[in-house]
């Protein structure tokens, strides 16, 4: 393993510029996360990727925002701008749980502390860099910008917020996976151009006057219902949200404005997706694959999940309505070659802790490598959010074999024992059947290998529900699906004589979930003898479908009405069916059982039992480890970010009491 010094990361100190003799920085990069030089960390890639381009850039991870402000002033002024990139969860979601409880730790600090990044890092920090230096350009990326570059709701403060430029001083959002917009702004930066006058970027939101936009307001423009218009009409929010998902998701996409306080929020189109020759070299840069020296014998959660883990490809054609990977990394596949795989795994493989298993060769989903349209051309007019709902589009190949080549290829490589595929598998690419029977031979092939050679015990999978209504919702395929699915992975453990388990992750209080289906969600998996612990409850997070449906009580695609669970005593009425095997929530169950009208529910659950008695179905396993969802450069799964919308380990007791009052920051948003 090379034994990495202190110049082999980016600076972070005015000590460590100069030990590489430097003067001056280009660009300062302000992160909300700890600093680990790893391709799953938004800014260790972006930082990499200006450093590749020629530019020389500086890391000032998790500044104190107290005080005199010293960590903002340390590394004095970059010569082109500043990024603020928040981190790779939405600062909300990171720190607090759906009942709006702080959480226990911070999956992305040292020792897991959640008092190193204050709420809005994105407002707070932008905000403090222009009180310094107010004619430095400041701009906003990673997730917590990306995900509120226009009008959306923001369930921690309850209200319809702005887009995010209109709460801070900053110059201009770049939204989306970064590479390319971040690099092209440097150089037009660095050639002499004012911020203020690049207005034709991809990928960029700014805020401008009538007629200061370029080319005036035009015929290819779409025009979204101004931010007065939402906050009067709850369906206007749902039409403006049809119409940023589809755009989002389009090959070619259209400019997006959005009238708000007599100016215009400007939504420029993203760059198309990367190759994979781009992705490469990205993944490619010289990591050291580690945290920053300076936080030796501190414990990062985060790293500690990705560390021997490898991302394989980019998008998510899912489309599933409470994800927001892509609205941020779009569902068309970018995937890295497999030189490009195997150089990372031999990486990791040199890493002095490694002791020959992989955790994870996957992505956002583990099942989606090498998978496109058939015919470009109608790819690149498809306007559909999801390729596989409500069913799987017949231009979509859906074969297996190159990644079925990835794993035998990564196994092949002497010091691999195992390679494990932690991320979600999407059975309904599995069991569908295409015209094209040497897909269909694969993907038999491939669940045969799944099951066999790389799941260390347990097969995560997320049904989410078992109500097909609810499921439609979601956008997830019917819960027949799944009972086809787990019939196949029994029936191969028995073949192989193995003794492992389906780990299953269900959401509560989706919109368009009552109490009745969740009775019966608890009915159906006590009889599939589960003892459910990978479980949710829906958090709202901005830009994904669900959240506009439970904010409007609309569904965007059709303006009909969508009840939803919204106060806490709705939401813990839902939840309480997860845990129905508990004995101090039988009695709660019951009651509610009788008050829906569905005491037949309470013997199918409770038949044969004493009353108030503990039970724990047979088959049901050990307790499983938690995984998050986020959206991003690879895992953790927030810029992944699978990422789900919030980490779903699911101790219903577990949660701690908040311990700081909540509105301390959260007037800065």
């Amino acid at each position: 393993m090379k034994e990495y010094r202190l110049t082999d990361f980016l600076p972070t100190t005015k000590k460590e510029l100069e030990l590489r003799g430097w003067d001056y920085v280009d660009v300062i990069l302000f992160s909300a996360d700890a600093y680990v030089d790893h391709p799953s960390f938004g800014a260790a890639v972006i930082g990499r990727t200006l450093e590749a381009a020629g530019f020389r850039v500086a890391i000032v991870p998790q500044p104190d925002w107290h005080g005199d402000y010293r960590d903002f002033k340390k590394l004095g002024r970059p010569r082109l701008f500043f990024g603020v990139a928040p981190g790779c969860m939405d600062s909300m979601v990171n720190k607090y749980t759906a009942a709006r409880r702080l959480r226990s730790e911070d999956a992305y600090s040292p020792d897991g502390r959640h008092d190193m990044r204050p709420e809005y890092p994105t407002i707070v920090y932008a905000k403090i860099l222009k009180e310094l230096y107010p004619d430095v350009p400041v701009v906003l990326g990673g997730i917590e910008a990306s995900l509120r570059r226009v009008t959306h709701y923001d369930y921690w403060s309850d209200e319809l917020k702005k887009c995010l430029l209109c709460y801070s001083p900053a110059d201009m959002i770049t939204y989306g996976m970064g590479e390319k917009v971040t690099i092209q702004l440097a150089q037009r930066l660095a050639a002499g151009e004012n911020i203020r006058d690049i207005r034709d970027l991809p990928q960029t939101v700014y805020l401008s006057r009538k007629e200061d936009i370029i080319g005036g307001i035009t015929d290819r423009d779409i025009v979204l219902h101004s931010h007065e218009e939402c906050l009067k009409n709850k369906k206007a929010q749902a039409e403006n949200f049809r119409q940023v998902e589809e755009q989002s998701n389009m090959m070619h996409a259209q400019r997006l404005l959005q009238g708000v306080d007599g100016r215009y929020v400007v939504v420029n189109p993203p760059f198309p997706p990367m190759t994979t020759e781009e992705l490469d070299a990205s993944f490619d840069l010289p990591y050291t694959r580690q945290p920053h020296p300076k936080y030796k014998g501190k414990r990062i959660p985060a790293y500690d999940m990705i560390k021997f883990s490898v991302n394989i490809h980019r998008g998510c054609f899912g489309g599933c309505a409470f994800c927001t990977i892509s609205a941020h990394q779009g569902k068309f596949i970018t995937c890295r070659s497999k030189e490009s795989i195997l150089r990372e795994v031999k990486q990791v493989i040199e890493m002095p802790d490694f002791k020959g298993n992989l955790s994870d060769l996957g992505g956002p989903s583990a099942n989606m490598y090498g998978m496109s349209g058939r015919n470009k051309n109608a790819c690149e007019k498809c306007r559909r959010p999801s390729c596989i709902h409500p069913q799987i589009c017949p231009n979509l190949n859906t074969d297996h074999s190159k990644l079925l080549d990835i794993y035998r290829s990564v196994d092949a490589l002497p010091g691999i024992k195992h390679s494990y595929i932690g991320s979600g598998v999407r059975y309904d690419l599995l069991l569908h059947r295409s015209k094209d029977e040497a897909s269909n031979k694969a993907a038999m092939e491939y669940t045969r290998e799944l099951i066999t050679r790389h799941v260390s015990g347990r097969l995560k999978v997320a049904p989410e529900h078992t109500s097909d209504r609810v499921l439609y919702l979601m956008r997830k395929p019917s819960f027949q699906q799944f009972y086809e699915f787990k019939r196949i992975f029994d029936r191969i453990n028995r073949e192989e004589g193995l003794r492992q388990q389906i780990i299953p992750y269900f959401i509560s209080s989706h919109p368009g979930c009552q109490e009745e289906d969740m009775a019966e969600l608890a009915v159906i998996t006590k009889n599939l003898d589960f003892h459910l612990e990978q479980v949710q409850d829906f958090t709202p997070t901005p830009l994904t479908n669900a959240t506009e449906t439970w904010y409007t009580g609309f569904d965007p695609y059709t303006l009909q009405p969508v009840f939803s669970a919204k106060t806490p005593q709705e939401k813990l009425a839902q939840r309480q069916f997860f845990f129905w095997y508990k004995p101090e929530e039988r009695r709660g169950i019951e009651q509610s059982l009788r008050r829906i009208g569905r005491p037949d529910l309470i013997a199918k659950l409770y038949s044969g039992m004493p009353p108030q008695g503990g039970y724990r179905p047979a088959g049901s396993g050990p307790k499983a480890s938690g995984s998050g969802k986020s959206s991003g450069y690879g895992k953790p799964k927030s810029y992944n970010p699978n990422f789900r919308n919030e980490n779903s380990r699911a101790k219903h007791h577990s949660e701690k009491p908040q311990q700081e009052k909540r509105g301390r920051n959260r007037r800065n948003f």
